[in-house]
């Protein structure tokens, strides 16, 4: 319970750091999918869903770099959130830190930064505690 009480502490500072919805649900999907979490990649995306996120985005969300699908901004968070998810085999790039800072202020960039550590510690419990993938009736 400790454990958990100190997730939701922290998830908690990432809502009350103001960053947009839509922003927080690309992080958290796009990290997840590389992690390979099955049961964050079902939650965030009914909740991206539910905040009005539209579903070919999410479709195309692994083929951000493919489509036109997303802007300045939002291509900034998912470039930095790969970097940050896959930190040890890229070393967090300049050039990813560099896009991110030519479109968010100093506190966006952090706010950024901890919503990609808390949801890649969120992957690591889900994935680390087998949490299964509840069925949802359509």
């Amino acid at each position: 319970p400790e454990a958990i009480k100190a997730m939701m502490g922290l998830e908690q500072t990432v809502e009350a750091m103001g960053l947009d919805r839509k922003l927080v649900h690309l992080i958290k999907l796009r990290a997840s999918q590389i992690n390979g979490c099955a049961y964050c990649i079902d939650m965030h995306n009914r909740e991206a869903r539910a905040d009005g996120e539209r579903q070919q985005r999410l479709d195309l969300l692994s083929a951000w770099r493919e489509t036109n699908f997303f802007d300045e901004r939002e291509r900034a968070v998912l470039g930095w959130t790969e970097a940050l998810t896959l930190i040890s085999e890229t070393n967090g790039p300049d050039a990813d830190y560099e896009a991110l800072a030519a479109v968010f202020d100093e506190k966006e960039r952090i706010a950024v930064t901890l919503a990609i550590g808390a949801i890649n510690a969120w992957n690591r419990f889900a994935i680390g505690f087998r949490t299964p993938v509840p069925r949802v009736k359509e």
